[in-house]
């Protein structure tokens, strides 16, 4: 799996491409963790598989207080909505929706 990590001031976009299973959970699970504590979009776009590893650090991560918005892939989202976890994350269709309401709510934050 390939994790890539993108910054713009309090947020911080972790993709990731491949197969998100055991063994490689945790190159995931580092990327989100040295971001905190920034607002995090965890894109799945490219996820192609996910295993209970993959939903394991996934919840771990939530577990350690972390608050991850995820885009995921169609693989991803159906094995959300199977384990009914699909109503613990918060989910988008797209990073760049997540993206734009994060700067309207920083925008309305900073004129207050």
């Amino acid at each position: 799996m390939n994790v890539s990590v993108e910054s713009a001031g309090g947020m911080a976009t972790v993709r990731c491409q491949g197969r998100l299973v055991r063994g490689q959970e945790t190159a995931l699970s580092c990327a989100v963790i040295q971001q905190h504590p920034r607002d995090i979009i965890l894109d799945l776009n490219g996820v192609t598989a996910i295993d209970a590893a993959g939903i394991g650090a996934l919840v771990s991560l939530l577990a350690a207080g972390i608050y991850l918005r995820v885009v995921p892939s169609s693989a991803v989202r159906q094995v959300l909505r199977l384990t009914g976890l699909d109503s613990v994350f918060e989910m988008s269709e797209s990073e760049f929706s997540e993206k734009a309401a994060a700067e309207c709510l920083f925008s309305v934050s900073q004129a207050s």
